[in-house]
């Protein structure tokens, strides 16, 4: 009995540890025009394994400087020092202190390392100064995962930003505003 609740012990450290190398691993970088085509591959990729390319998605991805950054939005990546530029998300901003978290994603190669997890609270340590009045996102059930992560950091579902803002997007089904708690 000892022996196996020493093992258990050992894994979950190593666990533990493993987490924490994984995160403190990743180096984060703003926008530049020199990133856009990583913003197109990353984004890309996740949304044309779950669902079809919109307009708008083609629209922002395909123009992250003219869609997000020349409107007063900004985009970030993770970059990972052995696989390169990993994940991204962008803030585009909807009104005066108003923005939607948009086009979060990381690389299937990527995934486990915890990358959204960093980068979420990445840009959530930006957000307070960013969006003073409201921070929502948009997204779709099937992302089980990622809703987890944004209630786990936060977000909270809210039919009025659904109403508000739901129909960007055709296969938005839950909308969620940034409350501020993060929980464990």
């Amino acid at each position: 009995m000892t022996s196996l609740l020493l093992r258990h012990k050992v894994n979950l450290l190593l666990a533990m540890l493993n987490q924490s190398i994984n995160t403190i691993m990743l180096n984060y970088l703003d926008y530049t025009p020199e990133l856009a085509p990583h913003f197109d591959r990353i984004n890309r990729e996740w949304i044309t394994k779950m669902f079809h390319l919109e307009s708008i998605d083609e629209a922002v991805i395909g123009y992250p400087q003219r869609s997000i950054i020349d409107k007063g939005g900004y985009i970030w990546f993770a970059e990972h020092p052995d696989f390169g530029i990993v994940g991204t998300c962008a803030l585009m901003k909807k009104g005066e202190g108003v923005f939607e978290l948009t086009k979060m994603g990381v690389v299937s190669e990527a995934r486990g390392l915890k990358v959204g997890e960093g980068l979420l609270q990445h840009v959530l340590n930006h957000a307070p100064a960013i969006a003073f009045n409201t921070l929502f996102l948009l997204t779709n059930k099937k992302c089980e995962a990622a809703i987890h992560l944004y209630e786990k950091n936060g977000f909270v579902h809210c039919e009025e930003i659904m109403q508000k803002f739901g129909c960007a997007y055709e296969r938005c089904d839950v909308a969620m505003y940034y409350k501020g708690t993060v929980t464990n």
